[in-house]
């Protein structure tokens, strides 16, 4: 078992940036594959980026490549998710969630077994 919870959301500016953090229970988060998702009212959740185990392996969605970086501290049971140049698109709900480690990195949702309650994102323009 897995609890997973979320810091770091609020309201910027566009162009801003903000670090959320995703810390995790148990002693076993280094078996984890971590990925973050965002959703919108009305719309489906979202793959944002994900990070192998080790912390070796990562993907970004295409929507935030080059803006979006994700990172892990195993020895602290914490993913990050940095986020620089928002842009009022990006605002969403912010969740983050975890997967026993495979051999990619999924973006599909259905996969992750853990997921946390989620940090409000907004920025305005």
């Amino acid at each position: 078992q897995v609890q997973l919870v979320e810091s770091g959301g609020g309201l910027v500016q566009a162009g801003g940036s903000l670090r959320l953090s995703c810390a995790a229970s148990g002693r076993t988060f280094s078996s984890y594959d971590m990925g973050w998702f965002r959703q919108t009212p009305g719309k489906e959740r979202e793959f944002v980026a994900g990070i192998s185990w080790s912390g070796a392996r990562t993907y970004d969605a295409d929507s935030v490549k080059g803006r979006f970086t994700i990172s892990r501290d195993n020895a602290k049971n914490t993913v990050y998710l940095q986020m620089n140049s928002l842009k009022p698109e990006d605002t969403a709900l912010y969740y983050c969630a975890a997967r026993m480690r495979g051999p990619s990195i999924v973006t599909s949702r259905g996969p992750y077994d853990y997921w946390g309650q989620g940090t409000q994102v907004t920025v305005s323009s």
